[in-house]
């Protein structure tokens, strides 16, 4: 799936063959902020005004708007690999955090 991205947010686009248009979403963000248009043109035109009427919304409700990312999140590995990467971590002298970062930047940063 392709994405597109303005002022931090991520937006899908997908094709309904029924109904002749694009459509998307607002993606990795709780609420349901939807959008469509008939060419890319209008789709992409569509996606950046729902960012701004979202966080216009957000901004006349006098609440935070969500960030598709909050910089943290928890990984489920398992006690074994759990294990290991603790270890591996403490034989390079960091902590597991920092490991997982490291790791994580080569296999997504470096492609």
């Amino acid at each position: 799936m392709k994405l597109m991205e303005y002022k931090g947010y991520y937006g899908s686009v997908e094709a309904s063959v029924e109904d002749g248009c694009l459509f998307g979403k607002l993606e990795f963000i709780g609420p349901l902020v939807n959008y469509e248009g008939a060419t890319v043109q209008e789709v992409e035109a569509a996606f950046c005004e729902a960012v701004d009427d979202y966080t216009q919304a957000c901004q006349d409700q006098g609440i935070e708007p969500q960030k598709p990312y909050k910089g943290t999140f928890n990984v489920r590995v398992g006690q074994d690999l759990h294990r290991a990467a603790v270890i591996a971590a403490k034989q390079r002298d960091m902590n597991l955090n920092e490991l997982v970062k490291q790791a994580i930047e080569r296999e997504v940063v470096s492609q």
